[in-house]
This record gives C-alpha cells, structure tokens and sequence, in this order.
C-alpha cells in the first residue's frame, strides 16, 4: 500500500489509476505547466516533460514533435475550448485524462481573479467517452470518484456521494490517425 500523504484524495486516486496503466520506463508528456502533480509522478520514477504554457486551443507544436509514449492530461480539458483537437494532434498510442464532472447542483467554476482558471466544459462521462471514441481513442479503464468537503449544507451533502472526478485510459485505435 502507498504509504504518502496526499494534499487530497484526487492525487491518491490518480496515482494509483496511473500506476496501473503506465510503467515507470515509458516516458511522459503532461498537458499543463509543472505543477504538485507533476513532482508526485516524477518522485515515483515517471519520467515527465509538460507543456510550457502555451495556449494548447491555438499551439500544438509541443504536443506534435513530443516523442512520450505516453500523454497525461489531469484536470485540463475542462479549460479548453477545442479539447477535439487537442485529443487528434497526440502522436503517443495511449492517454491517461482526468476531468471534474459536470455537478448538476453546482455551476461551471470560474476564477473571479485569475482568467485562465476558468471552466469551459465541465463535461459528464458519456460527454468525454464520446469525445475520445470521435477522436480515435478506444478506453480500456475508467474509474469515478467523489470529492467530499468538510462544509455544512446541501451542496457539501451532495458531494459525499456525487461523483465529482472520471478518469480513463485509452489507446489509440489502429489505423485511427
């Protein structure tokens, strides 16, 4: 059993789907800046390059002339408008995506300070399932998971039992780019 401590239960569970479908000796490009979760698969023996920043809608070269066997994307998609594109230019044959669900008891997020920190999509699972099937991915592994929050009230209830994370792991169908 993984003996860490996590900030919260998301980087629990997304280690251990990673550790199930991505050995430590295939190499990784993770959609997004450096971030906490970056360190966590790098300190477990991942070998991980992210994007730098860019705006992933209009530049793709990152994502293009990566050589990774691998391309993780946690919590990103929701902040792109063109997630589609995004999904057609990946060279790598297997993805690893995590989203926030669509809460029908809450609105899209939006960052009142940080502009980019914003949802675009926020999707439901059928939504994302669609969206890699359209895109030449096939999943292999999902998995659901709840966020709960030490608040009182109804949203905080309802968060108990909602699932508010999906995460799956695909590969690319032969012959699909």
């Amino acid at each position: 059993m993984y003996e860490k401590t996590f900030p919260n239960k998301r980087f629990k569970h997304t280690l251990e789907f990673l550790r199930k479908h991505v050995d430590t000796s295939e190499s990784i490009l993770d959609l997004g800046i450096k971030n906490p979760f970056s360190e966590i698969m790098i300190s477990e023996g991942y070998t991980v390059e992210n994007t730098i920043g860019e705006d992933l809608d209009e530049d793709h070269s990152t994502i293009e002339n990566s050589s990774a066997k691998v391309v993780t994307a946690f919590e990103i998609f929701e902040h792109l408008l063109s997630p589609y594109e995004v999904l057609k230019s990946i060279k790598a044959d297997k993805v690893v995506i995590s989203i926030p669900m669509r809460l029908w008891f809450a609105s899209a997020y939006r960052s009142k300070t940080d502009m980019r920190d914003r949802h675009y999509h926020e999707f439901e699972d059928w939504q994302l399932d669609w969206l890699l099937e359209k895109t030449g991915w096939l999943i292999k592994d999902r998995q659901k998971w709840t966020n709960p929050v030490k608040k009182i009230g109804i949203r905080p209830l309802l968060r108990q039992f909602t699932p508010r994370y999906y995460i799956v792991y695909a590969e690319r169908v032969k012959n699909s780019k």
